[in-house]
């Protein structure tokens, strides 16, 4: 066991509030877990070098740090500084039917029935979403009631000043035929290291519209997870777009546990310089006649590297599945790397899946051509790689989000250059 873990154990033994139980529990997973290694397949490919040397520390929170603007997004804000919940930030004139609290501030007898939820829909196999449960000071609780639509999205801001260490912790549940769309992002100044968990229950005849934006680059350190519980006839629609840091890695799952359930994952990563972003998806069909439409790109270059494992796993009873994964990747350079892995589990013989993988080169004569043409080269390449990852901005469906996001990657377009 590392260093860094039997530390992260040893503070987690320290603290002793309502979520003492659960946090045992997974104290109890974690003394028997081996710190994973390149022999580990969940972790082949992405070192946790980063994480045993790294430095960062809890913060109290600082003035200064504010969440990004989004233009034209009216959001409900729920801010997050260096781990700590701030109330300050956060908006706190709700709609009717949305509650949002802390769980230190429940009563009891609503802790215990918090505690029954919590980490339910996260699978025990994500070794730092179990340090999460450890570490997390507390957890928030975000509830839309029964038949209740809430108009403006919701906006879960983690920021992080330099140095800092952060483990912050959301469980989102939508009662029967409710709707919500939420926004996950975490902003770092440098050098910090957070776990950032979200657990999504959706009950039957809810829906999910999701997004979770994974910008951080440098020398950040990023680890987390966005889990989701599908029931009965329940529809979720998640984007994830992530840059590159010194190591980001997302885990996520989407669990069938009703029948007619619907779940729509499109995901962009970018990587430039010597980052790596690593995105494991897994999805368990565990119920008779779901969907899952699976669309992931990603463009590496310089000596970035990407990882992608995406497993779908059709269950027994999981008859009249369809599912499909695709997963497309574009080199930029002759020493970028893409490490990809589609699976597909299949025990039902009723279904229909597909899934496929592809890794291509930028067409250098295309760009060649444009050049000539007195089209400069990062224009160009904007140009050409633009419509690859445009296609999933385009599904996004939140507009002024879509328009918002666009820029953001045109600019990281041009600072990536073919070699």
């Amino acid at each position: 066991m590392s260093e860094w873990l039997e530390s992260a154990i040893a503070r987690g033994q320290e603290n002793q509030d309502w979520l003492a139980p659960k946090r045992a529990q997974a104290l109890d997973i974690l003394a028997n877990t081996q710190w994973p290694t390149r022999k580990t397949e969940a972790w082949r490919y992405t070192p946790l070098k980063a994480v045993e040397r790294s430095s960062a520390k809890a913060l109290d929170r600082v003035s200064g740090l504010t969440p990004v603007a989004i233009p034209n997004v009216s959001a409900i804000e729920l801010v997050f500084v260096n781990g700590q919940f701030d109330a300050l930030q956060s908006t706190k004139t709700l709609p009717t039917g949305l509650t949002v609290q802390l769980g230190q501030d429940l009563s009891s007898q609503q802790q215990a029935e918090a505690l029954r939820s919590f980490s339910n829909v996260k699978p025990e196999r994500h070794l730092f979403g179990l340090v999460n449960d450890v570490l997390a000071s507390d957890v928030l609780l975000v509830t839309v009631a029964e038949s209740i639509k809430i108009a403006e999205p919701l906006r879960i801001s983690s920021l992080l000043s330099a140095g800092a260490e952060s483990h912050t912790r959301v469980l989102v549940r939508l009662e029967k035929g409710a709707q919500l769309a939420v926004i996950e992002d975490v902003q770092s100044q440098g050098d910090s290291l957070s776990t950032a968990f979200v657990e999504y229950d959706v009950a039957a005849d809810a829906s999910l519209e999701h997004y979770r934006f994974a910008l951080q680059t440098g020398s950040n350190l990023t680890i987390g997870g966005s889990h989701f519980q599908l029931s009965d006839k329940s529809k979720m629609h998640s984007t994830i777009v992530g840059f590159g840091s010194e190591l980001s890695r997302l885990d996520t799952d989407i669990i069938h546990a009703g029948e007619f359930a619907d779940a729509k994952l499109n995901a962009m990563y970018l990587l430039d310089g010597k980052e790596l972003f690593d995105l494991h998806a897994t999805v368990e069909h565990a119920m008779p006649n779901g969907t899952t439409e699976e669309n992931v790109r990603g463009i590496v270059a310089d000596r970035a590297r990407a990882v992608f494992n995406g497993r779908i796993h059709i269950h027994r009873d999981a008859q009249k599945t369809l599912a499909e994964l695709n997963n497309r990747n574009l080199l930029m350079s002759n020493k970028a790397e893409i490490n990809t892995k589609p699976e597909l589990e299949i025990y039902a013989d009723d279904v229909r899946c597909a899934h496929g993988a592809t890794i291509a080169e930028i067409d250098k004569q295309a760009l060649y051509y444009l050049e000539t043409r007195g089209i400069s080269k990062s224009k160009a390449q904007v140009m050409l790689n633009f419509g690859f990852i445009n296609e999933l901005i385009d599904l996004m469906p939140n507009e002024a989000l879509a328009e918002w996001v666009r820029p953001i990657i045109r600019e990281r377009f041009a600072q990536m250059e073919v070699k």
